[in-house]
Parts: C-alpha cells; sequence; structure tokens
C-alpha cells in the first residue's frame, strides 16, 4: 500500500473534550472543504455490523466492557483511509489518537498527521453542554458525575497527546458561537487545500 501524500491530502485529527462541539464542526468542514471524516467509534460499530470473523472478535471485547486494542482500531483507520484515499481531499480524524501511543502509532503505520484542532472549552461549559443535551436525549451517561468522570480522564490523556505535537497543534476557543469557531477553522484549513 502507497502511503499518502500529505502535502495533497491533508490529515486533520479533530480533538476536543465530549461537548466541545467536533461533531458541528465537522460537518461544516466536510460541506466546505469535502474532506472525509473517520470517526473511530463509527468504524467500529460498522465492523461490528459486518459479521467479518473480526467483527465476532470485537463483539466479544465489547460485550466483556472492555475497550478495543489500539492496533485493531488502527487497521481499521488505514483500511478506511487507503479505501477512500483516491478520490478524497484530506481526511478529518474525529476524536483519536485518545491517548499518546496511539498517535505514534498512526504515524508509523498511516502517515504523519498535518495539523491538529483542538477545540478547547472549559470543564464548565463542557458540563452545562452535557447535561443540555442529556435533557433531550435521555442518555444515562449524561448524568453530572459521569459527566465529571469523563471529562478527568480525557483532559489527563488529551493533555500527553498534544504535549507531542506543539508544531503541528491548533488551540481553537470553542467557548465561541458556531460561525466564530468555524471561521477560525477555515484560517486554520484554507492554506492546507490552497495549493
Amino acid at each position: 500500500m502507497a502511503p499518502i501524500d500529505t502535502s495533497k491530502k491533508p490529515i486533520v485529527w479533530v480533538l476536543g473534550g465530549p461537548g466541545s462541539g467536533k461533531g458541528t464542526q465537522c460537518e461544516k468542514i466536510i460541506a466546505k472543504y469535502g474532506f472525509t471524516h473517520l470517526s473511530t467509534g463509527d468504524l467500529l460499530r460498522a465492523e461490528v455490523k459486518s459479521g467479518s470473523d473480526r467483527a465476532k472478535c470485537l463483539t466479544a471485547i465489547m460485550e466483556r466492557g472492555e475497550l478495543v486494542p489500539n492496533d485493531v482500531v488502527l487497521d481499521l483507520l488505514k483500511e478506511a483511509i487507503m479505501a477512500r484515499a483516491e478520490e478524497s481531499k484530506g481526511f478529518l480524524i474525529d476524536g483519536y489518537p485518545r491517548e499518546k501511543s496511539q498517535g505514534i502509532a498512526f504515524e508509523k503505520s498511516i502517515a504523519p498527521v498535518t495539523v491538529i484542532i483542538y477545540f478547547e472549552a472549559s470543564s464548565d461549559t463542557l458540563t452545562k453542554r452535557l447535561l443540555g443535551r442529556a435533557a433531550s436525549s435521555g442518555r444515562a451517561d449524561d448524568n453530572e458525575d459521569t459527566i465529571k468522570l469523563r471529562l478527568k480522564t480525557f483532559l489527563q490523556n488529551n493533555d500527553l497527546v498534544l504535549a507531542q505535537y506543539p508544531e503541528k497543534l491548533k488551540r481553537i476557543n470553542a467557548e465561541d458561537s458556531v460561525d466564530s469557531i468555524f471561521s477560525q477553522v477555515q484560517q486554520i484549513l484554507d492554506p492546507l487545500v490552497a495549493a
């Protein structure tokens, strides 16, 4: 398999805590730039539905409440990127890497990341947004205690990921309005696709 030429097809890691607006901004990026959006959660769910041998193994792991091994997640990402490498204008990798070792493995086996967009918001803001979402979604994991644990875990791991890419990291204030945030995103992405 040929490696991806990231000078022509940027690879963008989209990071931010739960409730930071990653999903909303990814939709806007896809609409404007035509990038391929890859979420590890979506890839895992699609693989489980496929009924493959790997799907049976994944189902067993998830039913035990365990995390899917990094190498399996990386294989799914690599396959998805390679399958779309010809027609894609770039890749948005949503919510990955979640820990330092995942970033290192991604760059070794797929391609170097072009830029990391980190949607930064205070824990208070994220908690309020998630509680607001809980009121309409009825999700059992959107209660204040669970949210605090999710945020703590995210921040501990995320700081280690961000620390290893100071030159590629672009922080965006995710406390702003959706349009103001997207205008900051465009300032980052426009130069990458202008070539």
